[in-house]
């Protein structure tokens, strides 16, 4: 039996795409953040300009770990019409983007 705002029919490839763009977004955050912070780095030759970028590879490396998390509400919430409360792991993603938008300021600046 079904009540007022549940569905009968599948939740369709909502999850799937929501899944796949924060995994893009996470791994993008973990990747850039280390390549990023090992040329600042070496261009740089001290590692202090280089903390903005570990900082985005670090929310990156947690956005990752979270997905498994993040995929089962998702299907859940769409399962049972609820809806999703993930506004710390947008901050964290915000969090991240700023780190590197911080180190990309300091780079330039510094060299």
């Amino acid at each position: 039996m079904t009540g007022p705002g549940r569905r009968e029919e599948s939740p369709g490839l909502h999850g799937e795409r929501t899944l796949l763009a924060w995994i893009r977004t996470a791994a993008a955050l973990a990747a850039g953040g280390l390549v990023a912070a090992g040329a600042a780095g070496r261009h740089l030759g001290h590692g202090g300009a280089a903390i903005p970028f570990v900082l985005a590879a670090l929310c990156g490396a947690i956005l990752l770990a979270r997905t498994g998390v993040r995929h089962r509400r998702v299907h859940r919430a769409l399962r049972d019409g609820l809806s999703l409360d993930d506004q710390a792991d947008a901050l964290l993603a915000w969090f991240g983007a700023l780190a590197v938008a911080a180190g990309a300021v300091a780079f330039v600046l510094t060299s």
